[in-house]
C-alpha cells in the first residue's frame, strides 16, 4: 500500500469513521452487558430474600451460596458473600419503588449502586 494513501485526508477521515464506529459499538455492548448483569443481580437478590423469608434460612445460606456459585462459575466475578448481600439489600431497597425508578437504577453501573448503598 502506498504511503500516499495512508497520509491522504480521505484515508485519515475514513479511518476515524471506522474507529468511531468501533468505539460506539464497544460502548453499546458494555451498556447491554451492564443491564444484563443488573437484571441478574436483581433476580438473585430477590431470590435470596424470598428463600430466606419462605424457608427461615439465616445469613449462613448466603455464605454457602457464594461458595457454590464461585465453584460453578470460577471465571465470573460478583458472587462474593458481600456482593450477594449487596444484591439482597439492593433488591430490598428498590423493590417497592416506582417501576420507573427500578428501570433507572438498573442502568446505573453496579459499582455505583454498591457505593450508594454503602453510603446509606
Amino acid at each position: 500500500m502506498s504511503t500516499d494513501i495512508i497520509k491522504s485526508n480521505a484515508y485519515v477521515n475514513w479511518l476515524k469513521e471506522i474507529k468511531d464506529k468501533v468505539r460506539s459499538t464497544q460502548i453499546k455492548a458494555a451498556v447491554a452487558v451492564n443491564q444484563s448483569l443488573l437484571s441478574l443481580y436483581w433476580d438473585i437478590g430477590k431470590m435470596i430474600l424470598e428463600m430466606q423469608e419462605k424457608s427461615g434460612w439465616g445469613n449462613a445460606v448466603v455464605e454457602r451460596l457464594s461458595k457454590d456459585l464461585r465453584k460453578e462459575f470460577p471465571d465470573m466475578k460478583g458472587f462474593s458473600r458481600a456482593n450477594l448481600f449487596f444484591m439482597r439489600q439492593w433488591f430490598l431497597f428498590y423493590c417497592k419503588a416506582d417501576s420507573k425508578v427500578q428501570q433507572l437504577v438498573r442502568q446505573i453501573p453496579w459499582r455505583h449502586n454498591v457505593v450508594t448503598k454503602r453510603g446509606t
